[in-house]
């Protein structure tokens, strides 16, 4: 090797610690940053020459990789829309333009239009309810949630559980309650609150009465009809079932399995479970009675299951499905594109994007309040760049005695 020679080895090795020295300057200022993925310097020999003439074969070319593959230790938050990613796959976000990038950085906030916004001011986007798997990005779009509005659900089910009294007298059948006359007789009566397509309280009026032996009647009539004497009502019954109980062990035998039907008034049609009603020696009584739907209500929070499915939660406890969180991935996630904001690209090394439901497959499960931290390791960090600056200082001083060795060279005397 030539003193030119050494002298272009030297710089060669400075502008390598130069460069290890940047990657290990960013690792260390985003040891904090969320979903950052480390940086690292590798180094590979180089062969200089000029025509015949060997310059040097110990000059080192560097290149920057990143450990986007690696997974960072998850933190918990008190913020339901902080998310993170255990395991395979990337979120899905869009930058100012629309396009889409990939990222795990996962602390998203509602911005004053409804979408979810990350540190970065990225856009997190997905795909509505009940959509199909995608190869790739289409079919997603921005994830848009409204914070404002109220939510009403009309009752569609319900149970009600009751004991009736097995010694209760027998009602004529032309004063049955079905008949809506004003000489009606019941056995016991019950009420239930529902709610119609507009999430109004809609009271319903439940007679059972005893029509022979282990044979009982339901008639369930809206109670805004009814007269200031209760019967006649100004409409019909609802509903009305006939009950047949088994005489040996009193447990409801008809209808099976145990469901009839009510229409509630504008309303949906409404399934009432009465498979656990009894017909017992003992005084009527209510075991249970529940129904589903609500009220108008507003807007409490977001909620984020493992498997992406986005929902809206009122202050009722009530959700309403908004919609899917989509991950992705690529065959080769190491040689993605690392842009600024915390994103990556695809590249023709890293592979093709493939777009999928969380928890399934090579996807990793969504977890809601919480974020994954950079995996920077400060201590070591520091040890590279101790290494970093003694390998510098050699290949100066390196440089320095070539050059003492030229000056030697040009002062000679012949």
């Amino acid at each position: 090797m030539s003193i030119f020679g050494a002298m272009r080895t030297s710089v060669s090795g400075m502008n390598a610690q130069s460069i290890r020295l940047s990657a290990l300057s960013d690792n260390i200022a985003n040891a904090d940053t969320i979903g950052y993925k480390a940086a690292s310097a590798q180094f590979k020999t180089m062969l200089i020459t000029d025509g015949l003439m060997q310059y040097g074969s110990g000059a080192v070319d560097t290149r920057i990789r990143y450990g986007i593959s690696q997974q960072g230790a998850l933190v918990g938050t008190s913020n339901s829309t902080d998310l993170a990613i255990q395991g395979g796959g990337y979120f899905v976000v869009a930058g100012p333009n629309g396009a889409p990038h990939l990222t795990r950085e996962g602390s998203f906030r509602l911005d004053a239009n409804g979408y979810l916004v990350n540190a970065g001011g990225f856009r997190l986007m997905g795909v509505s309810a009940g959509a199909s798997d995608a190869v790739g990005f289409s079919g997603m779009s921005l994830l848009k949630i409204n914070s404002t509005g109220l939510m009403a659900t009309p009752t569609t089910s319900g149970v009600f559980s009751a004991n009736l009294a097995a010694d209760a007298d027998i009602v004529p059948a032309s004063n049955l309650p079905s008949a809506n006359s004003v000489a009606a007789q019941w056995t016991s009566k019950s009420s239930l609150v529902v709610y119609d397509n507009l999430g109004a309280k809609v009271t319903l009026d439940v007679y059972l009465t005893k029509t022979g032996a282990n044979a009982w009647e339901a008639a369930v009539f809206d109670h805004a009809a009814a007269s200031t004497a209760g019967f006649p009502y100004s409409s019909g019954p609802l509903a009305v079932q006939s009950l047949q109980f088994d005489g040996a062990t009193g447990a409801l035998s008809v209808p099976s399995p145990g469901q009839f039907s009510i229409s509630v008034p504008n309303g949906q049609s409404m399934t009432l479970d009465i498979g656990m009603m009894t017909q017992l020696g003992a005084p009527y009584s209510v075991n249970s009675a529940s129904v589903n739907g609500n009220a108008p209500t507003p807007f409490s929070q977001i909620a984020v299951d493992t498997d992406g499915a986005v929902y809206a939660v009122y202050q009722n406890g009530a959700r309403a499905n908004l919609g899917e969180i989509r991950l992705a991935t690529v065959a080769s996630p190491d040689n993605l594109q690392p842009l600024s904001g915390n994103v990556y690209d695809v590249t023709s090394r890293s592979g093709d994007v493939v777009v999928g439901s969380a928890n399934t497959g090579t996807f990793g499960a969504l977890v809601s309040s919480a974020l994954e931290s950079s995996t920077v390791d400060i201590a070591s960090e520091l040890t590279d760049m101790i290494e970093t600056q003694r390998a510098y200082s050699a290949d100066s001083k390196a440089f320095q005695v070539a050059t003492d060795m030229a000056d030697v060279l040009v002062n000679l005397k012949v």
